[in-house]
């Protein structure tokens, strides 16, 4: 399922100008036959990073690698985005990076949330090139 979620996922072009990194965690409810009905994102270290990570999980309707008897319950999944730093120009790299956090606007959940019945997957991890 990571490999799916990998394969998937598109990095917007605003995420690699940016130089942003960092972390998205979902809950989602599916049905039984896997299709998604709920969507929450419960923490992302920048708004930017959410939308393809939730574009790339409307495209996993149906294909989950879970079997069947599970699908009908809640799941958990995080996503961590990071760029691979480039072998020359590494202060630009740095002042990027450095800007980006600096002007981050993170999704955060104000209140408590009750998590029931869910399943925690394993963290999608993507890393993006960046221009040296």
């Amino acid at each position: 399922m990571t490999q799916f979620f990998k394969d998937s996922l598109k990095v917007s072009p605003e995420i690699i100008k940016s130089k942003a990194t960092g972390t998205v965690v979902f809950k989602f409810t599916a049905d039984e036959k896997g299709t998604i009905k709920k969507l929450v994102i419960y923490y992302a270290d920048d708004a930017i990073l959410a939308l393809p990570m939730v574009e790339a999980l409307k495209k996993s309707n149906h294909k989950w690698i879970i079997p069947d008897h599970e699908k009908f319950h809640d799941f958990i999944l995080s996503f961590s985005i990071g760029f691979t730093p480039p072998e020359k120009g590494e202060a630009l790299a740095q002042k990027a990076f450095y800007n980006s956090y600096v002007r981050r606007k993170p999704i955060l959940s104000s209140n408590q949330v009750p998590l029931d019945n869910v399943t925690l997957l394993p963290t999608v991890v993507v890393n993006y090139k960046i221009d040296e």
